[in-house]
């Protein structure tokens, strides 16, 4: 009965007219406010402003045509070696002397290029086919370095042509000579698997390095050249360091990425 009565009560006064309105507080309208303000600046943010960001990948710096590894196409006994690491060589140059059964064969360079690696020594007994020699394709000892980045496929995809790199070099301190400049000049179709990088640089542990994380696309970067420094390249100190660099140097690349208004995340 006591419910009852209570809307029998409501039903006699049902606006309730009797009580008196309560409006917002002055703190309130302010806070209302503020919080209006700040609603429309992140609004008018998102759709005008651009957010800039980056993706890093490891690398190395080659020559674009990469490297390739002389195997012997003889068995028998490494008699003579006529190079050594470092030499520019032409192509069909004598590189080694091999004592078959029956004569002493030359092993010649199949293309030109710099010697980076010597596996055959003098006194080597070496199978057809065994790896003699690696060699960076090179046609003048001028051919300018490029840097090879190896980013996994999924990020690789935002990558475009001409964007801005910096490239930090293993054998440069950072913090006395700063990093290379460069930009992006080829972005690989497909991602590479270990074998097509092996083949490329010419090296079976790279290989491995640089795919340990699934397959990664190659990214080329175009170093951008500068007549003003040691090294021939643009770095973002005043002059870079006091000697060249060299190629089948470690790096770490950043890829400046196209900038883009806040509003896109949300997009569908």
């Amino acid at each position: 009965m006591q419910f009852r009565q209570k809307a029998l009560d409501k039903l006699d006064a049902p606006e309730e007219l009797d009580i008196p309105v309560r409006f917002a507080r002055p703190q309130g309208r302010l806070a209302l406010a503020v919080a209006a303000v700040v609603l429309a600046a992140a609004t008018f943010w998102a759709v005008t402003g651009t957010v800039s960001s980056k993706l890093t990948a490891p690398g190395i710096l080659t020559r674009v045509q990469g490297s390739y590894v002389l195997q012997s196409p003889f068995a028998g006994q490494v008699t003579e070696v006529y190079a050594k690491e470092g030499d520019e060589v032409a192509s069909g140059a004598r590189l080694l002397s091999v004592r078959t059964a029956t004569a002493v064969e030359a092993v010649r360079a199949v293309a030109a290029g710099r010697v980076t690696a010597l596996t055959a020594k003098i006194g080597s007994v070496v199978a057809t086919g065994a790896d003699l020699a690696t060699l960076e394709h090179a046609d003048t000892p001028n051919d300018p370095l490029v840097a090879v980045l190896y980013a996994q496929g999924g990020s690789a995809s935002s990558i475009v042509a001409g964007a801005a790199v910096d490239l930090t070099v293993q054998t440069v301190p950072t913090q006395a000579y700063g990093v290379l400049r460069g930009r992006v000049l080829a972005v690989g179709r497909v991602p590479e698997t270990r074998q097509q990088i092996t083949s490329f640089l010419g090296d079976e542990q790279l290989g491995e390095q640089f795919s340990a994380k699934g397959q990664p696309v190659a990214v080329v970067v175009q170093l951008n050249r500068s007549s003003h420094t040691r090294s021939g390249y643009t770095w973002s100190s005043t002059s870079g360091p006091p000697y060249t660099v060299d190629s089948r140097t470690l790096i770490s690349g950043a890829v400046h990425l196209a900038a883009q208004h806040p509003i896109d995340w949300v997009k569908p």
